[in-house]
């Protein structure tokens, strides 16, 4: 809840789907993201064992992930539901030996580390992961167990009796596990695991890996109950020379060397090593994906809470590629003549992201698409201002930053849980679907807005002045009343992008103010007027026992 800047009180939807991945190509250009913010850091996908899950991990393989773990039906924290537990995926052998088939006969195997998991609990399962293609095994249940878990399936509630899974302080007292329990049980698991391996004759565990012909199959086989099953696919080798590898042996080549942020770095090496202000011009083209997520990580390697603001100012012209300004760390300003792609933004970290259109361009900035799907998912501090239309899923999980644009398209505010975001124009269906937190003011010009938006969760309420906010007791967002916060973006957004209709707004602020609607989450509200009631109470409390407190120092006087 902090991370994603709620309040106390809220309750948060998490949503099965990642809003930004609906194919190979986008995981692709989230393996890129996350690796270019951290190159150090290796990026798994976690893939759920089931018919067909060869070739996911096949397309996962090519995406560059440098890990994939195959997860069988059987596992599952105690916060899952009963049903997903009982009735989603199959046995992890079967997804992890069609993996290694799959991945083996595309010439990837050699690239990607393989982990099993579900329901592991001794050195036999090890082995037989091994054989049929795991380099590595996700315990979790078992050590749970050791460590005194007894599976009450409570671990969302707060409520765990054995203190492993709960913030509560008394129930933690109760927790009796030690490390000690999980380095022995692990010891055992080794044990049994080496033995099986002396059984076999196989002297090192890389040995064992991908060798399913030493799986004895013929007690299972001529089982009565498997008369009629075949087996075969399931222990097959791949028919493939003996040069292509059946275990890992490289590393994915992400194409780090050829990032533009490699230049942007040397540049800026004045503000990241002194903290000195930096300000240059640099070409935007699109296929330089990820602009300033690897210049952010290496600034927050030196500086973990950032710059000041401004310290580091680069304008670019031209078109920004996918992931434009990513991950943008604080004392960032990325200022682009032009426009961009999918995902500019996405999880802003303090930084300030500036899209406006080309000094050539002669259109109308609130009819022209300037960024494009899902801008600022996740974004969490920071400002964006975007002098043109969003597209799709605009803001979509935002969760503090805050954002000026000219109109949006469908799902705009999606599961928005903190935040502020002003839209200037008209947005598309389904708007503020999900939303739980912050605030959004959307300028109504035609006042078909509340047919266009979701209000399941939200209320359209009118923008009030700062006395009528006061005298209403409406519950002030960040601290702010409505007003002030309003027309401080709107203008902060004309001075960044010299936006013509934040100009016309503005010159006209008491007629424009009145099209304006305050897109309020319910719960939010609440969590709101409970937070303002606590503190009153508070400081009444405090003040009465300062009267009293001076009242007796009085009489003690005379």
């Amino acid at each position: 809840g902090k991370l994603r800047h709620s309040v106390p009180g809220v309750g948060l939807i998490s949503p099965p789907p990642h809003h930004d991945i609906y194919s190979i190509e986008d995981l692709a250009q989230l393996i890129h993201d996350l690796k270019n913010v951290n190159p150090a850091a290796d990026v798994s996908v976690k893939l759920v064992s089931e018919v067909g899950v060869g070739t996911v991990a096949t397309g996962v393989a090519k995406a560059k992930a440098d890990h994939i773990v195959i997860a069988g039906h059987d596992g599952g924290t105690g916060a899952s539901p009963w049903s997903s537990i009982k009735h989603c995926g199959t046995p992890w052998e079967l997804g992890l030996a069609e993996t290694q088939q799959t991945l083996v006969l595309n010439r990837l195997r050699g690239r990607v580390r393989v982990q099993a998991d579900g329901q592991m609990k001794t050195g036999r399962d090890v082995v037989i992961g091994a054989l049929l293609g795991a380099d590595e095994f996700g315990f979790a249940t078992a050590p749970l167990v050791v460590e005194g878990c007894i599976m009450m399936r409570k671990c969302h509630l707060n409520t765990c009796p054995v203190g492993v899974a709960t913030q509560d302080p008394t129930l933690r007292k109760k927790f009796s596990g030690k490390p000690e329990h999980v380095v022995n049980y692990f010891f055992f698991v080794a044990e049994e695991a080496r033995q099986i391996m002396a059984q076999l004759g196989i002297r090192t565990f890389e040995e064992l890996i991908g060798r399913a012909d030493l799986l004895d199959t013929k007690k299972g086989v001529e089982h009565w109950k498997a008369r009629g099953l075949d087996f075969t696919r399931v222990f097959a080798l791949p028919p493939v020379p003996a040069d292509v590898p059946r275990v890992h042996v490289s590393t994915q080549d992400h194409g780090l060397d050829k990032a533009l942020d490699r230049r942007l770095i040397e540049k800026c090496r004045p503000a990241i090593e002194r903290g000195e202000k930096v300000q240059f011009m640099e070409e935007a083209r699109n296929v330089n994906r990820t602009v300033g997520a690897m210049l952010s990580g290496e600034l927050i390697k030196h500086h973990p809470d950032g710059l000041p603001d401004q310290t580091v100012f680069i304008q670019m012209e031209g078109t920004g590629g996918q992931s434009f300004g990513a991950f943008l760390a604080k004392g960032i300003t990325l200022y682009l003549i032009g426009e961009a792609n999918d995902y500019t933004g996405k999880g802003l970290s303090g930084g300030r992201v500036v899209v406006r259109p080309s000094i050539d361009f002669r259109g109308n900035a609130i009819d022209n698409i300037i960024v494009g799907n899902t801008v600022l998912y996740g974004a969490t501090e920071g400002e964006a201002f975007f002098r043109g239309v969003g597209g799709e899923r605009f803001a979509v999980r935002l969760s503090g930053a805050t954002a000026v644009v000219e109109g949006t398209g469908d799902h705009g505010c999606e599961y928005m849980t903190g935040g502020t975001v002003v839209v200037l124009g008209k947005t598309g269906r389904n708007f503020a679907a999900g939303m739980s937190g912050g605030v959004a003011y959307v300028y109504d010009e035609d006042g078909q807005f509340a047919k266009r938006a979701n209000t399941a969760q939200v209320g359209l309420d009118k923008v009030l002045t700062s006395a009528e906010q006061a005298d209403a007791g409406v519950p002030q967002h960040r601290g702010q009343f409505d007003e002030a916060l309003l027309k401080k973006l709107v203008e902060d957004h004309h001075r960044w992008t010299g936006s013509l209709r934040a100009r016309e707004i503005l010159d006209n602020w008491s007629v424009a103010m009145a099209k304006f609607v305050k897109v309020f989450p319910h719960e939010y509200r609440r969590a709101l007027t409970e937070m303002s009631a606590k503190q009153e109470a508070s400081a009444t409390i405090a003040k009465v026992k300062g009267d009293d407190g001076k009242a007796k120092s009085g009489k003690a006087k005379a």
